[in-house]
């Protein structure tokens, strides 16, 4: 497998770049692209094949794999999640986008996608124009789960061009979109109603509280 390399700018990504992305996705490719903290690695939440991929990439074995989807806004996370009470949505409202992982109650709809048997979903709207403008073409999230180094002082793979070194004929297509971070997104909880900090990292919640 030959994987390709994209170079993209976040403040302007190029559409024919964008579209070239989302036929790759399409085609149950697995896809490796900046966000607004850390690097992911994702594809098309619809492909059971490219799921697995991802699963023996990243050597999960377990039925309660912690997958996270990007999302463009919040106007279709209905479809993937059961009602949101008025101040968890309000509170995603005003964080998003933004560096935080929200962990809500999945619909019936999660589990059947991604044979899992986790009755959460995490859901992320990055403030990175990259992924945000992959999914709205695509029309639907892409998983994400992160990229972690070899080393053991960084924890998260930063360089885009080592990236690259390290999964070049293992996935489909790279993008560069310039250095990640290597903090990861603030997860929050909001599972029982009340917003719980479960992992601190880039976002500050208390900005939105």
């Amino acid at each position: 497998m030959k994987t390709e390399f994209i170079k993209l700018y976040e403040e302007n990504p190029d559409p024919r770049k964008i579209s070239q992305i989302v036929q790759v996705l399409r085609k149950g490719g697995v896809i490796i692209y900046p966000t607004d903290t850390i690097y992911g690695m994702g594809c098309d939440i619809f492909n059971a094949k490219a799921i697995e991929r991802i699963k023996q990439l990243k050597e999960i074995k377990s039925k309660r794999v912690d997958f996270s989807f990007i999302c463009y806004d919040l106007s279709h996370i209905s479809e993937y999640t059961k009602s949101l009470d008025t101040s968890t949505f309000k509170l995603m409202k005003k964080a998003l986008p933004g560096p935080f992982t929200f962990i809500l109650n999945a619909s019936t709809k999660v589990p059947k996608m991604l044979h899992t048997s986790k009755k959460t979903i995490g859901i992320r709207v990055p403030d990175n124009n990259i992924p945000r403008d992959i999914v709205r073409e695509l029309e639907n999230p892409i998983i994400t789960t992160s990229i972690h180094h070899d080393d053991e002082v960084l924890e998260y793979s930063t360089d885009p061009e080592l990236i690259y070194e390290k999964y070049n004929g293992k996935v489909d297509l790279i993008i560069d979109g310039g250095y990640g971070n290597n903090v990861a997104s603030t997860v929050v909880d909001c599972t029982e109603g009340e917003a719980e900090i479960v992992r601190e990292g880039m976002g500050d919640l208390s900005d939105f509280i």
